[in-house]
């Protein structure tokens, strides 16, 4: 079965299932699909207040178990793996990239029925690929979109396995430290690079346990490794240069994670020079206003962790751009202030143009960060994504 030949129709099947905003499918590529088609992507994380009670539910926290938690919990309705970082090579070019894995499940686990059919299946996975050639001027992004059949995409516990056809992750440890391959190559873009953790997971929210609105299921179980090195290569247009650097992972799985009443969000990762992880997210309601679910999280360089609620932080765009392809306007620099802990940072993409036009549509970027802390100056790289404008 060729991955060209299916993906259109496997797409809308998907994009139908999760009733995503916008309705619209593009074949998997990196030609750019028409904008008005092109949906963000936000509903199919909507609550579901008569959704289907076979699915696990996220109502209270749980103990996190590594490393088998970094693996697939099919019981619930949506899951992704999520890595993104900043590499450059021994010539001093730099490179953001992304490589994100989604889990959804059209409906939940059945009990074993003795089949043993190689097309029986109720998951669907759907990969995304970015690179961010800084030097070069370009982000260049390509998506894989099938089921969890065939052996075409699936994820395993042990060995720790994901993959979307060619493209997976694969883990291990070392001595109790997490570490990852993440392997991925598309018509212009690859990457295989070895990352390592350099600090404990942190779990955010309450023990992990992360609200996206009042209503009680609309929470997921939220992890992230925030300090990874990184090391191996990337490959654009054919040209493959040796990379180190730092990446990140964000591990969420749930059944509904957000309020209908949120139309989007602005998430931010970075990593500061003196040690120390900053994520935030800013959940935006309908009318612009910052939902009281927002939040983040602070970590030390031992791995300490300080909660940040969203009477903490203040977020002030800076600089907008607007994308030729879909027209949408995005607020693509921001001051970021944090008084409580002597924080203030301003974060600029190293391209204004870094939206994903795929199946769905947002802005994810790299960016570098300037600031002060306490008064002295800091600096760091890191990551931004804006989900949900129109």
């Amino acid at each position: 079965m060729s991955r060209r030949s299916d993906a259109v129709p496997l797409a809308c099947a998907l994009l139908a299932a999760w009733a995503l905003v916008g309705a619209g499918c593009s074949p998997s590529s990196t030609s750019d699909p028409a904008a008005g088609g092109v949906p963000t992507g936000i509903r199919f994380l909507a609550a579901e207040p008569q959704g289907d009670p076979d699915f696990a539910r996220v109502t209270s926290p749980r103990p996190f178990r590594f490393p088998e938690d970094h693996a697939s919990h099919p019981r619930y309705r949506t899951e992704w793996w999520y890595f993104t970082g900043n590499v450059a090579s021994d010539a001093g070019r730099h490179y953001g990239f992304e490589l994100t894995f989604f889990r959804y499940a059209l409906a939940p686990t059945p009990p074993d029925t003795g089949s043993d059919s190689a097309w029986s299946t109720n998951q669907v996975y759907l990969a995304h690929l970015a690179v961010t050639d800084t030097n070069g001027g370009e982000l260049i992004a390509e998506e894989r979109l099938t089921r969890g059949a065939l052996g075409l995409a699936g994820a395993e516990r042990d060995p720790l396995r994901i993959w979307v056809e060619s493209w997976r992750i694969e883990g291990g440890s070392d001595g109790g430290a997490a570490t990852f391959t993440l392997d991925a190559s598309g018509e212009r873009i690859g990457l295989r690079l070895d990352v390592e953790a350099l600090k404990p997971p942190v779990l955010h929210g309450d023990r992990g346990v992360d609200p996206k609105g009042p209503e009680p299921e609309n929470a997921s179980y939220y992890y992230s490794l925030t300090r990874l090195a990184a090391r191996g290569s990337i490959t654009v247009d054919g040209r493959t240069e040796a990379v180190e650097g730092l990446a990140w992972m964000d591990r969420e799985w749930s059944t509904s994670a957000l309020s209908p009443e949120i139309e989007g969000w602005d998430w931010f990762a970075f990593q500061l020079e003196d040690g120390r992880d900053l994520m935030l997210y800013r959940l935006r309601g309908h009318d612009g206003s910052t939902s009281p679910f927002s939040g983040g999280s602070l970590v030390a360089p031992d791995g300490t962790l300080t909660p940040i609620g969203a009477d903490d932080f203040v977020l002030e765009p800076l600089a907008h751009w607007r994308s030729e392809r879909s027209g949408v306007r995005y607020p693509v620099a921001w001051r970021v202030a944090l008084p409580r802990l002597g924080l203030e940072l301003d974060a600029r993409p190293v391209l204004d143009e870094q939206e994903i036009l795929l199946g769905v549509r947002y802005w994810e970027g790299a960016v570098r960060v300037l600031g002060r802390t306490d008064g002295e100056p800091i600096s760091g790289r890191g990551y931004v994504e804006l989900a949900g404008y129109r």
